[in-house]
C-alpha cells in the first residue's frame, strides 16, 4: 500500500522532531544561554529551503536511493556512492545516540543508569526493526498515530508551563558571548537532521510529484512551531537551570502540571525516539538496497530491504559498545549528514529547472556550507567514509572489468608453444 500525504507528513515530522525536542533545548542553552533561541530560529528558517529542495528532488526523481540517486544523476556514480555511504553508515552510529536521550528519561524514573539506557536502546531498535520488517504500511500508520499523539502532548506541556514564564530569564541574553550562538547551531544540527531521510521514501507515495511537496510543506510548519514553542518555553520557564537539565521536557511538565509526571515524560521520550528511529531505519533500508542495486555495496549483504535493514540493526548493536562519548557521537553523525546536505543541494542546482526551486536550492547550499564549517573537526569522519566508498567503487569497477572481458581462446584449445614459430614464418 502506498503512503498517503498524512503518513508521509508523519514520517517527515518523526524523522526531524524525534529526539531533538527532548534534548536539544538543554544542550543548546548550555553553550549559548537564552541566545540559543537565535540559533533555533536560524535553523528553523533554514529548514524551509532545505526541506523544499529535497522535496523538489524527490518529486522529480522518485527513487529509493534518495540523495544518493540525485548526486549520481548530477555528478556520477563515485560521488553517489560517497553520499550514500555517508548517510547509510551514519544511521547505525546515530541510533544509539538518539536512544540515549530517551534512555536518560527512563533512567530518571526507574534508575539503573547506563544499564537502563542500553536496555531502552535495545527495546527501541527491536520494535522499529519488527515494524519495518513487515513493510511501510505498518510503519506509516504507526508513525501517523505517534506523531499526532506526541504533538498533542508537546502542546499540552507548552500551554501548561508557559504561564510560569519569566522575562527575567532572558538576561543575561548571551552569557557565553555571541560566539555561543554558532556553537549552539552546531549542536542543533542534530535536531534538524532528517529532511533528507524521507527522500528515500518518495517512490512509495501514491503520487510523488504532488504528494511529496505537500507532505514536506506541512511537516516544515509543524516542526518549526513545535521546536520553537518548546525551546522558547524551556528558556523562559526554566531559566539558568535549563543548561544543566538532563530531562528538560520532564522539568517543564512538572512546572506546568505538577505531581508525578516523570513517568509520562519518559513515555513521551521513548515514543518520540521510536518515531525518529523508525523514519531513519525505513529510509536506510531502502537506501542500502538502492546502493547495492547500483553497485556501491555488495548485493549479497545489502541486496534487499530486509537484508539492508538487518545490517543497520547489527551495526547499531555494535556501535552501542564503542567507547565514544554521547556528544562526540552526535557531532560525528551530524558531520556526515552535513556533507550529505552539501552534495545533495549542489546536485539540486544541476538537476532542478531554472526558477524558484533552483533559487531555494542555492540558498540551502550556502547555508549548509556554513553549517559544515560550524561542525568542525568531527566532519572529517565524513571524508573517511566517502574515501572508503570511492575506494570500494574503484575496486569493484576493476574486478567487473576483468570478469567482463571474455577469453579469445576456447576451452578446448591449448596454449601455443613459445618456441614454435608461427606458420607464416616457417620455411
Amino acid at each position: 500500500m502506498k503512503l498517503t500525504v498524512a503518513q508521509g507528513t508523519a514520517l517527515s515530522v518523526g524523522a526531524v522532531l524525534g529526539t531533538g525536542v527532548i534534548s536539544m533545548p538543554a544542550l543548546a542553552a548550555g553553550v549559548a544561554g537564552p541566545s540559543s533561541l537565535v540559533a533555533w530560529a536560524a535553523l528553523i528558517l533554514l529548514s524551509a529551503p532545505l526541506a523544499w529542495t529535497f522535496a523538489a528532488l524527490g518529486a522529480r526523481h522518485p527513487d529509493g536511493g534518495g540523495v544518493s540517486t540525485y548526486v549520481r544523476l548530477a555528478f556520477g556514480p563515485r560521488a553517489a556512492a560517497a553520499v550514500g555511504w555517508c548517510f547509510y553508515f551514519a544511521v547505525p552510529l546515530g541510533a544509539p545516540a538518539a536512544a540515549a536521550f530517551a534512555g536518560n528519561y527512563v533512567a530518571d524514573v526507574v534508575g539503573g543508569g547506563r544499564r537502563t539506557v542500553i536496555a531502552t536502546f535495545l527495546a527501541i531498535v527491536g520494535v522499529v526493526y519488527v515494524m519495518n520488517w513487515f513493510g511501510l504500511r505498518i510503519s506509516g500508520r504507526v508513525q501517523l498515530w505517534l506523531t499526532g499523539t506526541l504533538a498533542t502532548l508537546l502542546l499540552v506541556t507548552v500551554v501548561t508551563a508557559l504561564p510560569h514564564a519569566r522575562w527575567a530569564n532572558l538576561t543575561p541574553f548571551a552569557p557565553h558571548g555571541w560566539a555561543g550562538i554558532g556553537a549552539a547551531a552546531a549542536v542543533l544540527v542534530w535536531g534538524f537532521a532528517g529532511w533528507e531521510a524521507v527522500s528515500s521514501l518518495s517512490p512509495d507515495y501514491r503520487d510523488p510529484r504532488r504528494d511529496v511537496p505537500r507532505a514536506t510543506a506541512v511537516a516544515v510548519v509543524v516542526v518549526g512551531v513545535l521546536y520553537l514553542a518548546v525551546a522558547a518555553t524551556s528558556v523562559l520557564v526554566l531559566g539558568p537551570a535549563l543548561g544543566d537539565s538532563q530531562a528538560p521536557l520532564a522539568d517543564l511538565l512538572a512546572v506546568g502540571v505538577g505531581g508525578p509526571v516523570r513517568t509520562v515524560t519518559a513515555v513521551v521520550a521513548v515514543l518520540l525516539t521510536i518515531g525518529a528511529v523508525n523514519a531513519y531505519l525505513a529510509g536506510a533500508s531502502r537506501l542500502g538496497e538502492a546502493l547495492a542495486r547500483d553497485g556501491a555495496l555488495p548485493r549479497r549483504v545489502f541486496g534487499t530491504q530486509r537484508r539492508s535493514l538487518t545490517f543497520v540493526l547489527a551495526a547499531s548493536l555494535a556501535a552501542v559498545t564503542l567507547p565514544v562519548a554521547l556528544k562526540t557521537s552526535m557531532l560525528l553523525v551530524t558531520g556526515c549528514f552535513t556533507l550529505v546536505y552539501v552534495l545533495g543541494t549542489a546536485a539540486a542546482l544541476r538537476l532542478l529547472p531554472a526558477g524558484a526551486s533552483r533559487r531555494w536550492a542555492g540558498v540551502a547550499f550556502v547555508a549548509v556550507l556554513g553549517l559544515l564549517v560550524l561542525t568542525g573537526p568531527p566532519a572529517l569522519l565524513s571524508l573517511v567514509v566517502a574515501a572508503g566508498a570511492i575506494a570500494y567503487h574503484a575496486w569493484r569497477s576493476r574486478a567487473s572489468a576483468k570478469i567482463a572481458i571474455p577469453s579469445a581462446i576456447s576451452e578446448g584449445s591449448t596454449a601455443p608453444n613459445p618456441n614454435t614459430k608461427p606458420a607464416c614464418e616457417v620455411a
